[in-house]
């Protein structure tokens, strides 16, 4: 995969951002979460050095991560992170291919991060480990887990040196 220029890719990634916005008008609460996850997950990618291909397909994922869950809420009456996975990807597609000159490999592996973001096992990536570590930071917080929770989650699924820190120090867990 080969990564745009960063000016073009500056450009890509406000237009996205836009039209997520958009796209969830109306429902702060899911704007700002998807903020925070792109806000994380590029944080994070930038500390452990990703590729710029990496990181720019990381970034984006971040922002659309959750695109699935009003599809969700409507035809299944629940946001489950299993319906979201079902859901997600045909509107994140749709909403790429408005965005002209994102690589076609890029948005394939978008939507398929998009298709996994609740799945913990068979991670197969560092934009997918990335991914899921800044959607638990927010959603930590958002839930209001318990240091045990928290750090239950941190052995089952943390593994990069970066986003284990960010969780250590948010929450003041014991390392």
């Amino acid at each position: 995969m080969n990564p745009m220029n960063e000016a073009d890719f500056a450009k890509k990634r406000e237009e996205v951002l836009q039209a997520m916005i958009a796209f969830d008008a109306g429902d702060a609460k899911r704007i700002q979460h998807f903020l925070k996850v792109y806000t994380y997950a590029a944080l994070l990618g930038r500390q452990e050095g990703l590729p710029s291909a990496v990181q720019q397909t990381l970034e984006l994922a971040a922002i659309l991560h959750d695109i699935g869950i009003h599809a969700a809420e409507a035809k299944y009456g629940s946001p489950a992170g299993i319906y979201q996975e079902k859901e997600g990807p045909a509107p994140a597609r749709e909403m790429l291919e408005k965005v002209s000159g994102i690589p076609e490999d890029m948005i394939e592996r978008i939507c398929f991060l998009i298709g996994h973001h609740h799945t913990y096992k068979d991670v197969d990536g560092e934009d997918y480990q990335l991914l899921l570590e800044a959607d638990f930071l927010v959603n930590a917080y958002e839930d209001g887990l318990s240091p045990k929770a928290l750090t239950a989650f941190r052995e089952k699924v943390f593994r990069t040196t970066s986003g284990t820190a960010m969780l250590n120090t948010i929450y003041g867990l014991p390392e």
